[in-house]
């Protein structure tokens, strides 16, 4: 079973894919949310000055300078955690086997 995303990796993922601009649209299917769920995430992202919004023929997010730092800061972060998580993981499987020497 697969684990819930959190809402920073949610946040992570939709600043990536605006990194180049983007459309409402394409966050959603980009990041596999639904229209409601990103609308608190986009709110929340534009509040804060990671994300700008552009107005046009139709609407753009962007990601701005402080959206990818924190993009680049999550995802080493996250990297970390995996890293660790697997260390852990493979410490544990060898436990047993060392136990009985």
């Amino acid at each position: 079973m697969k684990k819930k995303r959190s809402s920073e990796m949610i946040m992570q993922n939709i600043l990536e894919v605006c990194a180049h601009g983007a459309s409402k649209t394409k966050i959603v299917y980009k990041s596999n949310l639904n229209f409601t769920t990103v609308n608190s995430y986009l709110a929340q992202l534009t509040d804060t000055g990671l994300l700008e919004v552009e107005q046009g023929e139709s609407t753009e997010y962007k990601t701005t300078k402080r959206g990818e730092e924190l993009m680049k800061g999550l995802k080493q972060h996250h990297d970390e955690i995996s890293r660790l998580s697997s260390m852990l993981a493979h410490a544990i499987l060898i436990t047993p086997c060392l136990s009985s020497l």
